[in-house]
Formats: C-alpha cells, sequence, structure tokens
C-alpha cells in the first residue's frame, strides 16, 4: 500500500542536509517520492514503508524524526 507521510525531522539546516536526508530515504525500498524541507524541519515520505525504517535511515543521515506531523 502507498501513502504519503510528513515526518518532523530536528537537525536539517540547508540543502545538503536535505540531500543527505532524501539520499537515505530515497534508498529504502518501496519509497516512491522524497521531499525534504530544512527551513520547514520535515520531510514528506510517499510509498510502501515501515516507519521505524525511516527513522533509522534519518538517523544513518546524521538527524533525528521527532514524530509526525
Amino acid at each position: 500500500m502507498s501513502s504519503t507521510t510528513v515526518f518532523a525531522v530536528e537537525g536539517m539546516s540547508c540543502g545538503h542536509c536535505e540531500r543527505a536526508v532524501s539520499a537515505g530515504l530515497s534508498a529504502l525500498p518501496g519509497v516512491t517520492d522524497v521531499s525534504a524541507d530544512a527551513k520547514a524541519g520535515r520531510v514528506t515520505v510517499t510509498g510502501g514503508v515501515d516507519e521505524e525504517e525511516v527513522r533509522a535511515a534519518v538517523d544513518r543521515a546524521g538527524f533525528t524524526v521527532t514524530g509526525r506531523i
């Protein structure tokens, strides 16, 4: 099942941060689209993916998911 979920992400401050988070999430199986917004502190993920996988990928990129929006 494909869905779109928005997550609050702590620590992003620039375009490089957005690209790092987007690259990590785009590599997850089932993710079809990712949009990171450092200024708003959120990332939008589309696809069939587990929230724990999202949290782990964001963590590996050096940031923290603080919840869903």
